[in-house]
């Protein structure tokens, strides 16, 4: 049986969402952003100047929970400012899409705790109401897939020419799950999908290739492609190693495709020093991983499939 949570325990927990907010709201303004003026209509922003609405009552969101939701349409990119919690989503007929993360929004309301219903009955006064915060968690509609049409707004296409024809075509053949959008490129191993912010975000676009066959690269470790070991967490050296591999893999693509990026990743080369002073064969290893993701990955280039067609026919 559970038992009710103490006033003290309610108060902390009140305070503790005051405080992620806030800290939250500090962190953005030392890093000299306003959370409160966002940059719409720049490259990497798609949804529109609009204020966040919930997309199944069409109720605006209002408060806090404005600048929470413009954060996360700037953060992940999304194309929409509609939002849904999980139910909701379900109740319209559709779902939140695997491997997604939900954005914590809050509702203002107050209450009255009985020790001052006492008080002011005994005084014969009003009783003084206290604010609290409620937590709860919504969906970006860019987030969930099998809504009626019309709910979620498709994103804005990729214009002309930012994209090398032979790495969508790549990309397409692989069947990889990559979204584009938001500020970061990640491969998220466990519900396998990619996410990379969009081309327009690049100062250099062609540096977009880099970083989606760098991604790519950790794709094609996946236990039901090479099955290389993705476990390692951030700062291990499982991780620095498989960073490695999926920047040479990177690297080897780039090159049997004609496209020399102007930059490349330089995080990781402290930690990759580490590796190569802690295991002299580390590099080789590495090396030759990178070789057969590389392989791998360029297998689905038409390139590819055009040279294995030329040799079948002879």
């Amino acid at each position: 049986m559970t038992r009710p949570a103490s006033k003290g325990h309610a108060r902390t927990q009140r305070s503790n969402i005051y405080d992620e907010i806030t800290t939250k709201i500090i962190a953005e303004l030392e890093a000299g952003r306003l959370p409160w003026v966002q940059p719409w209509g720049s490259n990497t922003i798609s949804a529109p100047l609009a204020m966040p609405r919930n997309a199944a009552t069409d109720r605006g969101y209002s408060g806090i929970n404005v600048l929470i939701l413009w954060g996360a349409v700037v953060q992940h990119g999304f194309a929409t400012q509609g939002w849904l919690t999980f139910r909701q989503a379900l109740g319209l007929g559709g779902n939140v899409r695997k491997g997604e993360h939900g954005t914590t929004v809050v509702y203002a309301d107050r209450f009255i705790p009985d020790d001052e219903r006492r008080r002011a009955r005994d005084n014969g006064d009003d009783p003084a109401a206290i604010p609290f915060l409620k937590r709860f968690t919504v969906f970006n509609v860019a987030q969930c897939e099998g809504l009626p049409d019309g709910l979620s707004a498709p994103p804005p296409p990729i214009p002309e020419g930012l994209i090398v024809p032979e790495v969508e075509a790549l990309i397409r053949a692989s069947g990889a799950d990559l979204r584009l959008g938001g500020d970061k490129a990640f491969y998220a191993p466990s519900p396998d999908f990619i996410q990379i912010p969009r081309p327009e975000a690049y100062f250099e676009p062609i540096n977009w290739h880099r970083t989606a066959l760098h991604e790519l690269g950790h794709w094609s470790g996946h236990p039901g492609r090479l099955a290389r070991d993705l476990s390692g967490g951030f700062g291990s050296k499982a991780y620095s190693r498989e960073e490695l591999v999926a920047e040479m893999t990177s690297a080897f693509c780039c090159a049997s495709l004609g496209i020399a990026p102007t930059v490349r990743h330089a995080d990781y080369i402290g930690a990759w020093l580490d590796v190569l002073r802690e295991d002299n064969r580390a590099i080789v290893r590495a090396a030759s991983a990178a070789s057969k993701a590389a392989d791998y990955l360029l297998a689905f280039a038409p390139s590819a499939t055009a040279r294995e067609e030329d040799r079948e026919a002879a």
